[in-house]
């Protein structure tokens, strides 16, 4: 395929870094249904902060990339990566109806000889068979006939600026040997570190769906010792660092295991084998132990009070932090939401803070009112729940927050033990 001509659909944490990276060799358009996202990427400003805006407004000044709300605009295109979210239901189902708009979309504009590719995590065989009959129907076009398609799961890392999509290493793969080399060869193109081109489309979408799945239960291990070892009265911290010191541990922290990826793509794995007569003990098994350390945390907090001889009844408490990790803005799928809810049902009067999470998107999708300034008040716990930099510099004077008697829960063990009454 030569004259190579980009259409990302979706720009949001991975598709708009890796827009910005292909428009430095090829031409590229972004495409996305949200105007205010759209309008605002193009005054050169990315409000995920995962592109800067210097980079961005040079991709858009000297590279030609523009970003657009308007179908024609990518109908000249030849090779369309299709990066949109693959979330859970209520349930914990796989959710693909983003998926399944991105292809009617790609449909509605692929032309003969053009490519597909998919970057959202799914379970193995979505690509083929759940997203390439849409493009078939919305076009009219035959799949390895009149057009082609492959896999290059995103392995973006929100608000982490050391392992940026140029620096990672990214799998590719085809739907026929030579459409996998085309991939392998725009992918490998813009990278510095390069790629690994799987076997088949299969293949890499498995490959994707077990890194999250095994981070999850690792940290579902260490979530469950941290609980066991609370009772032994043992600093879990203390112990991961001595286990540490062994070649071939496995270091992991406990803690709030949120987000678009981790936290989600265990479910999509699982729904697959279940599919196919399996019932998986691990996965599930970490799902839960997850997803209920949010709960956990209140608990703790609220025994720690009544040790103390803190009034819990009407009590004032702050929760730091309510992104889903640290120094980034994303709040899609956080934990920091069950501790809130916990909390709810002991009649406490609860304040979230946070400096990184915009409070119109929080109340948009929770519900809830969360502020960016810390308030003047007095507070009788605060649960530290996300180790933002404004918390680990200590920035944050607990005098002058938290009343005389009080209650410190340090979650992310950030803060320094003789301040602190209980972390995981």
């Amino acid at each position: 395929m030569s004259n190579i001509k980009i259409a990302v659909i979706g720009l949001g944490y991975v598709g708009l870094p890796l827009a910005r990276l292909l428009a430095t060799k090829y031409s590229t358009v972004g495409f996305d249904k949200n105007s205010k996202r759209v309008e605002t990427l193009m005054a050169g400003h990315d409000t995920t902060l995962e592109v800067a805006d210097d980079l961005l407004q040079d991709a858009i000044n000297n590279h030609g990339f523009i970003c657009t709300t308007d179908i024609e605009q990518i109908r000249g295109c030849n090779f369309y990566v299709v990066a949109v979210p693959t979330p859970v239901d209520k349930n914990n189902a796989a959710d693909l109806k983003p998926l399944y708009a991105a292809s009617e979309t790609v449909g509605k504009v692929i032309s003969k000889g053009d490519i597909v590719v998919y970057e959202s995590t799914v379970y193995p065989g979505v690509t083929e068979d759940e997203c390439i009959p849409v493009v078939e129907k919305a076009s009219g076009l035959k799949y390895n006939k009149d057009f082609f398609a492959g896999y290059s799961p995103e392995r973006i890392n929100p608000g982490d600026k050391v392992h940026t999509v140029e620096k990672i290493v990214k799998i590719t793969s085809g739907s026929t040997p030579q459409v996998a080399d085309i991939i392998d060869g725009v992918y490998n193109s813009v990278l510095l570190n390069g790629t690994h081109k799987a076997p088949s489309i299969k293949v890499a979408e498995a490959a994707k769906v077990i890194e999250n799945s095994q981070r999850d239960i690792n940290i579902a291990f260490v979530n469950e010792l941290s609980k066991i070892f609370n009772l032994m009265g043992i600093d879990t911290m203390d112990v991961l660092e001595a286990a540490s010191t062994k070649w071939n541990f496995i270091k992991m922290n406990p803690g709030l295991v949120g987000g678009h990826c981790i936290s989600v793509d265990p479910y999509y794995l699982a729904q697959c084998a279940q599919r196919l007569g399996y019932n998986p003990e691990i996965i599930l098994a970490g799902r839960r132990m997850n997803d209920g350390m949010g709960a956990y945390v209140a608990n703790q907090t609220i025994k720690l009070m009544l040790k103390k001889g803190v009034q819990v009844l009407g009590s004032k408490i702050i929760i730091m932090g309510f992104t889903f990790k640290e120094n980034c803005p994303d709040v899609r799928n956080t934990r920091v939401i069950d501790i809130y809810h916990a909390l709810t049902e002991y009649n406490a009067d609860i304040f979230v803070y946070d400096p990184w999470a915009d409070p119109a998107i929080v109340k948009k999708e929770y519900g809830i009112d969360i502020t960016n300034t810390l308030p003047n008040d007095k507070f009788d716990a605060a649960i530290v729940a996300v180790g933002h930099r404004q918390f680990r510099q200590l920035e944050i004077d607990f005098d002058k927050l938290l009343n005389p008697t009080h209650v410190i829960y340090d979650v992310k063990a950030i803060l320094p033990r003789n301040i602190v009454d209980g972390r995981l």
